[in-house]
């Protein structure tokens, strides 16, 4: 398993020595209490070298440059890290073509973003980590993602197994694990969470606690279209999850985020998911979208509910 001591040393240094060693008492039992961990550490310990392995993080997907001899075992130990969810990723030849096209997300949040260059980043619920690579193109100081997931965790691994890269981070842990008024990043984001919190006003003042005086929050999630004070509830599943709690209009969530003491807050983007983003694929084998979309009727879900609508919006810390 990945050795965490540069990210804790930082961390030590940077003030939260309490935390730290919290995190040093927890670290034995990280990822090995997943019953698949012995067979995708194993996936990951059969990954061949890449001559001169250089990433890039500029295109759609984040690749890793480099020359590689056994392309087959490469895409037989990648292959045992699957389902690969978030991506596209490029190992020397081989394209990952994951579930989601994350790049479209990318590019609809990018522009908008106050810059990241010498800023320290936090992205909440981060999967695999394809977000956190991409911000490494526009030079933050630090990225730190934090994902419960084994899987993800490891897959995150694989690529920082050829890259070795000092200013990237993935801690397998929740936000409930990170300390309370932590005030240190300047950028925060949680995309894709939101309607996963069974209390959604919660983790925006969690998401507060995270940030520094005048820091940035990126959230995105699922929206409904409507007006103010409109929530969805959905009674069971929503587009065949289950762990779905309250979908607001974009306008609603920007009252939830003043209420919480943001400021400047503001919706960038909200679009429909399309099953070009999100689908089944070589890496992601399962259902997807098109699977949780009324046949007759793609406007709506199988459950009869509106059809996946995301937003971004972006608001400061005071």
């Amino acid at each position: 398993m990945k050795n965490f001591e540069l990210l804790l040393s930082l961390l030590r240094d940077a003030g939260f020595s309490a935390w730290v060693q919290e995190l040093e008492l927890s670290q034995p039992g990280w990822l090995i209490d997943h019953g698949d961990y012995s067979r995708w550490n194993e996936a990951l310990s059969q990954l061949p070298e890449i001559d001169g392995p250089v990433g890039d993080f500029s295109k759609s997907a984040v690749t890793i440059k480099g020359t590689c001899e056994q392309q087959e075992q490469l895409q037989n130990a990648l292959k045992g890290l699957k389902p690969w969810r978030k991506g596209p990723f490029q190992f020397n030849n081989l394209l990952l073509d994951t579930e989601w096209r994350s790049d479209f997300k990318w590019d609809r949040v990018l522009p908008n973003l106050t810059p990241l260059k010498n800023r320290r980043v936090l992205d909440i619920g981060c999967g695999n980590g394809y977000h956190c690579w991409r911000m490494l193109e526009e030079s933050p100081s630090l990225v730190l993602g934090i994902e419960p997931s084994a899987l993800y965790n490891l897959q995150f691994q694989a690529i920082q197994k050829y890259l070795n890269h000092s200013r990237i981070h993935l801690l397998p842990i929740g936000i409930e694990d990170m300390p309370s008024s932590m005030n240190w990043f300047d950028t925060v984001f949680s995309m894709g969470v939101l309607y996963h919190r069974r209390s959604p006003i919660d983790h925006l003042y969690q998401l507060k606690s995270l940030l520094c005086s005048g820091g940035e929050l990126c959230l995105e999630t699922l929206v409904i279209d409507g007006a103010a004070g409109e929530v969805l509830v959905p009674k069971d599943r929503y587009a065949r999850m289950k762990n779905i709690w309250f979908i607001p209009s974009a306008v609603e969530l920007v009252n939830w985020l003043e209420k919480c003491g943001f400021i400047d807050v503001r919706i960038v983007d909200e679009s429909i998911t399309t099953i070009e983003e999100q689908r089944t694929t070589e890496w992601m084998t399962f259902q997807s979208l098109v699977d949780c979309l009324d046949e007759n009727n793609p406007s709506i879900t199988v459950e009869g509910l509106p059809a996946p609508r995301r937003a971004t919006l972006l608001a400061r810390k005071k």
